[in-house]
């Protein structure tokens, strides 16, 4: 899946006829809103309508997704109260012009934790044509191997593309993003360059191709942590309670290698070979 990311700033009209509007937004699949939840919000708000009417009319496939960023700065009970008025200003302008059910989404998010790769994971996920076999897979997987969650991570990112179909928590998320931190870098430390076996020293297998991973941590009682690099884009992490013992390994890895088999028919783009002409 290859990804483009425009940054444009947010005060300037792209409807205007000095903008080629088919050139921006004739392929984009979402579009994300950043409103800065600590300063004075209604002329952005006002943007954003105004955005969000000119998409429904012309290009009403286009996902708009609002971050209301920076929400670490205010208490509690004020952060919930902006929030809300941000989502009834955008919803009632909508409603006024008949837009009852636009594709429009609102995230808290802040830089200071996991909300904002939270946010993105869900922005991501609405743009995979695949999500929801994606999903019926860690589905199938945490029913066998009795998971409690398991995310598909994104390595670099730390954006999870796919999760299974149960709730998901902020708590499991941070751990999972955390885990993969610790497992890549010990992975990187301990990992080497080793001559093939045929001997030729210019080709090098690089040691460790699959990072593989499984922990006991104290979280409410005993709970397991997995992770198994799946290729070198993605990792699959899965949490585990009590009754997911380690002694168990041998049957979660058959099965997560029966996954690893599905996800490439799912993504066969990876594992296409280059036809080279004679």
């Amino acid at each position: 899946m290859d990804f483009q990311v425009w940054d444009f700033p947010g005060h300037l009209d792209y409807f205007d006829p000095a903008f080629d509007v088919d050139n921006i937004f004739e392929e984009i699949g979402a579009l994300i809103w950043v409103i800065d939840a600590q300063d004075e919000y209604i002329e952005a708000i006002m943007r954003l309508n105004t955005t969000i009417l000119n998409l429904q009319h012309s290009y009403p496939n286009i996902n708009v997704e609002v971050f209301v960023h920076k929400v670490d700065g205010l208490s509690e009970d004020y952060k919930g109260d902006t929030f809300r008025d941000i989502i009834q200003r955008v919803q009632d302008e909508l409603s006024d012009h008949g837009y009852e059910n636009a594709p429009v989404s609102f995230y808290q998010t802040s830089i200071y934790d996991h909300s904002i790769f939270e946010a993105f994971s869900k922005v991501i996920q609405k743009l995979i044509p695949q999500l929801p076999t994606l999903e019926a897979l860690l589905d199938s997987l945490c029913s066998t191997c009795r998971i409690e969650k398991a995310y598909l991570f994104d390595i670099m990112s730390k954006i999870y593309i796919a999760t299974d179909t149960s709730p998901t928590d902020i708590g499991s998320y941070e751990i999972c993003s955390d885990y993969i931190d610790v497992v890549i870098d010990v992975s990187e430390i301990y990992g080497w360059d080793r001559p093939s076996e045929n001997g030729h020293s210019e080709i090098q297998e690089v040691g460790n191709n699959d990072a593989e991973s499984l922990i006991t941590m104290e979280r409410k009682g005993n709970n397991y942590l997995y992770l198994r690099e799946i290729n070198k884009y993605l990792a699959l992490i899965c949490l585990m309670g009590d009754d997911s013992p380690a002694e168990k390994k041998a049957v979660i890895d058959y099965n997560v290698g029966v996954f690893q088999a599905a996800l490439k028919q799912v993504f066969p783009r990876a594992e296409r070979e280059v036809a080279v002409p004679s």
